[in-house]
């Protein structure tokens, strides 16, 4: 079991580690060619996709678990459509995005407190960007399908591509072009259609049969999307709260609210590699109703991310600052960073049970519990910072982090037995193929 977890790991390991560089490099980039002014405009720039992308979480999420247990019941009907579901959504959703951008744009720049020189570079940034969104929601449905089919190789090839053009796309417009900064949106831009149609070449290659016109399965994804909908919005609360929330403290503790949170999300990326594994694995064996397997696979995967929370939490210790140094030049954004470093170190080890779970809770397609855990680390995460903002300043607010991360790491431990437990029943989703069937 542990050569089948690696064989899924590894290969999303691989390309996480190129997801979080090319942010990283953006953000690089950006230190040292601009100052604190463009960090945080670029900061707000990327939390107006988040407040958007993350709406359509259920996307990959979705098709994930779905495809997975379709998958482990060897019903390739149902593998197919749910293809074919999820990618046209897609589609639809960036259309809507397209029609909505200024609307939307102008209403979130009104209520996020920052500087006008910050809200230029955020609004130029957005513009640029918001073209790439027929491909950005496209990647994220056929991502979640590719694991499904038990296939992280696939997803690997793609972000790979995508991460590298982006690399090179932005670092030669921003520092080789008139477009200075903003190199780096078109970057973004560029590669995210690149990825698009290297997906569109292993779908015909590897997955031709799966393109067939429709078939007798049918998709019940309405509840599940739902469920997952409502996840991402409490999402939202929290990383984009987290954001817009530090720009009230000024543009250099925005700069070091940012450049520690990519910090903290080059780890999850780490641990998402098991994760994705779990999803797939899981949600395999979901499909087959096979206690044994998720048993033995569930606890193979917590040793693997517990190792991974503790390598990292040494690895922040030890060169926490160098990290920031790769990131940027700014002496006062260094300077500010050492008072926030203990925030850093903490996080591998908080964060690690609650990524992994939500893997394991994707695969079993358990919507309403992820659901409610996430509700319930919004919550959380509310009632910390409100608790104690006026008297801890930017602390109480990476406590609420932290708070949101161990909230859903409790809800999700509890409610595991009896989420096990449904494995010995048919489960919703295959209940309702076997009646479409018939």
């Amino acid at each position: 079991m542990n050569k089948q977890i690696l064989r899924l790991a590894l290969p999303s390991i691989v390309a996480n580690i190129t997801i979080p560089l090319v942010g990283l490099v953006d953000m690089a980039i950006v230190g040292h060619l601009s100052d604190a002014t463009a960090i945080g405009g670029i900061a707000i720039g990327t939390m107006l996709f988040d407040l958007l992308y993350w709406n359509f979480g259920f996307l990959r999420v979705g098709s994930s678990g779905q495809t997975a247990q379709s998958y482990g019941r060897n019903d390739e009907d149902a593998c197919a459509a749910y293809l074919r579901h999820y990618v046209g959504i897609a589609l639809v959703a960036a259309l809507v995005i397209w029609l909505i951008q200024w609307v939307f744009v102008t209403g979130v720049m009104m209520v996020v407190p920052c500087s006008d020189e910050v809200a230029q570079f955020a609004k130029s940034y957005f513009f640029i960007r918001i073209w790439a969104a027929p491909a950005t929601l496209s990647l994220m449905a056929l991502k979640g399908w590719f694991i499904g089919m038990q296939d992280t190789v696939s997803p690997m090839a793609t972000d790979i591509t995508v991460n590298l053009v982006n690399i090179a796309a932005s670092c030669l417009l921003a520092v080789y072009t008139p477009l200075g900064v903003m190199g780096v949106a078109y970057g973004t831009l560029i590669a995210q259609y690149t990825g698009l149609l290297l997906c569109a070449v292993i779908l015909l290659i590897k997955y031709r049969r799966f393109l067939r016109p429709a078939t007798r399965a049918k998709v019940t994804t309405y509840r599940q999307n739902f469920d997952l909908f409502i996840r991402s919005l409490c999402f939202m609360v929290v990383y984009v709260g987290f954001t817009s929330l530090a720009s009230r403290y000024g543009d250099d503790e925005l700069a070091v609210a940012s450049l520690l949170m990519k910090l903290m999300m080059f780890f999850s990326f780490f641990v998402d590699g098991f994760a994705y594994a779990g999803e797939a694995l899981v949600g395999r064996f979901f499909g087959a109703q096979d206690r044994p397997r998720i048993r033995h696979v569930v606890r193979l995967l917590w040793y693997w991310s517990a190792g991974m929370g503790l390598l990292f939490t040494v690895v922040f210790i030890v060169g926490g600052d160098a990290c920031l140094r790769l990131l940027t030049n700014d002496a006062d954004v260094l300077r500010l960073s050492h008072t926030y470093n203990v925030w850093l170190i903490l996080m591998p080890l908080a964060s690690t049970p609650a990524f992994m779970w939500d893997g394991i809770y994707i695969g079993a397609m358990q919507s309403r519990a992820i659901r409610n855990a996430m509700i319930a680390a919004a919550v959380g995460f509310v009632a910390v910072y409100a608790a104690l903002f006026r008297i801890w300043d930017i602390n109480a607010l990476y406590l609420a982090y932290l708070t949101h991360l161990v909230a859903r790491s409790v809800y999700l431990t509890v409610k595991w037995n009896k989420v096990y437990d449904s494995a010995s029943r048919t489960s919703p989703l295959a209940s309702a193929q076997e009646r479409e069937h018939s």
